[in-house]
C-alpha cells in the first residue's frame, strides 16, 4: 500500500516558504516535491482558508507563510490537509460475526487507536519554528558544500 505523504509534502513546501524571502510560485514549489502546481495549489488554498499562507497574483505574486511558526504546530497542518489516515494497517473486517475476529479487532482497535492518539498528541509538541530551527542547524553545518537540501535556490 503506498503510503500518504501529504503532511510531509506540505511541511516540506512550508519550509522552504519560510526560508526563502520571497513569495513562491505554484511550480517553484511543486518542483521541489516532483509533482503537479495543480496539487501544491489545491493543499496550499486549504492552508490559505486557516491563514497559515497567502498567494498574490500577477508579476513577482505567489505563496507566502503568514503565520507565526512557532505558534501552529505539526498537528494543526495534520488538520489542515484533512487528518490523514495514520496507519495502513486495519481490521480485515470491521463487523465480523466471527466471534474471534471480534477478539482480533479489539485488541487491534485499541491498540491503534492508542498509537493515533500518542502521534497526533506528539505533533502537537512540534511547531513548525522548530521545524526550521532544526533544518537552520543542519544548513549551517553544510553551508560550504552546494545543493545540500537537492534544490537549487538556497
Amino acid at each position: 500500500m503506498r503510503q500518504d505523504s501529504k503532511l510531509s509534502s506540505i511541511l516540506h513546501v512550508l519550509l522552504h516558504m519560510a526560508h526563502i524571502e520571497r513569495p513562491l510560485t505554484s511550480e517553484e514549489l511543486a518542483g521541489y516535491l516532483q509533482t503537479n502546481a495543480v496539487l501544491v495549489r489545491r493543499v496550499l488554498a486549504g492552508l490559505r482558508t486557516r491563514g497559515y499562507v497567502a498567494s498574490d497574483k500577477g508579476h513577482g505574486g505567489g505563496w507566502s507563510l503568514v503565520c507565526d511558526l512557532q505558534k501552529v504546530t505539526l498537528r494543526d497542518i495534520y488538520e489542515a490537509v484533512g487528518s490523514p489516515t495514520i496507519f495502513a494497517m486495519g481490521n480485515r473486517s470491521e463487523n465480523p460475526a466471527c466471534l474471534v475476529e471480534q477478539a482480533v479487532n479489539s485488541a487491534l482497535g485499541d491498540a491503534f487507536r492508542e498509537a493515533e492518539e500518542l502521534l497526533i498528541s506528539r505533533l502537537g509538541d512540534v511547531t513548525l519554528a522548530d521545524l526550521s530551527v532544526d533544518f537552520s542547524l543542519r544548513y549551517a553545518k553544510h553551508k560550504h558544500t552546494k545543493d545540500v537540501h537537492g534544490h537549487h535556490d538556497l
